[in-house]
């Protein structure tokens, strides 16, 4: 497997990706995006980027904040996602500068690009999808699901697969309707995973704050994990 940090840029900030990937000259493959957590693009979602590098894809974690920061506690990561809850088309223009460096990467075949996302990057990779984005499929991985606010409707030509916990605090059962709703008024191609007694970043085996409402849950993640595989299986296809 080959890796690599690659430097791209959004509206003059520098952006620090990690690249994951069989190499075989001459082989394109499909793509996944991995946008992290709000705490940056941590470790996690560089072996995440490596997991999907391993299943045959060409993994890309992503770097929302510039030059790979990372928060240091709670107080700092709620800083950094701040300024792109405010500016959802901020937020959304930043995912699509990773989609279009990824387009022109030699491993990539094409437009045969999906992403993932935890956390703050579920919300990311499910307002990518509301952009009107070209990619063929997003997976949000207890994610936020609130929509954007002032912003026109696109139409929403991607899949979505959203994978969240029930007892998530972060994204109430009511968020979970109101998120059916939306995606079901765009008349986009759609489904939810609801995982019984989970609570927030359950694939996240350091989570451990009931309090806080994060808490990681075996079963949860590892089914959460085989849906994703079959649905970039269908629309990577």
């Amino acid at each position: 497997m080959k890796t690599e940090e690659l430097t791209y840029t959004h509206d003059g900030t520098s952006l620090k990706g990690h690249i994951a990937y069989d190499y075989k000259q001459g082989i394109k493959r499909p793509a996944v995006l991995v946008a992290h957590a709000w705490g940056g693009r941590d470790e996690f979602a560089c072996k995440k980027a490596e997991a999907l590098a391993a299943l045959g894809y060409v993994g890309f974690a992503l770097d929302m904040y510039g030059d790979a920061r990372l928060g240091k506690d709670k107080e700092e990561n709620e800083q950094l996602i701040q300024p792109f809850l405010i500016d959802r088309a901020m937020l959304k223009g930043r995912m699509q500068a990773a989609v279009d460096f990824m387009k022109k990467h030699p491993s990539v075949a094409g437009d045969r690009i999906a992403a993932i996302g935890y956390c703050f990057g579920g919300l990311c990779v499910l307002d990518l999808a509301r952009s009107g984005s070209s990619v063929r499929g997003v997976v949000s991985f207890h994610g936020l699901l609130g929509a954007p606010e002032n912003l026109p409707n696109a139409e929403i030509t991607s899949k979505v697969l959203a994978l969240h916990g029930y007892e998530d605090p972060m994204a109430s059962p009511e968020n979970l309707t109101a998120f059916a709703k939306e995606m079901t008024d765009s008349k986009a191609d759609w489904e939810v995973h609801a995982y019984g007694n989970t609570m927030h970043a359950f694939t996240n085996p350091a989570a451990n704050d009931p309090g806080f409402g994060t808490v990681y849950r075996e079963q949860a993640d590892k089914r959460s994990w085989k849906a994703m595989k079959a649905f970039l299986s269908e629309v990577l296809a």
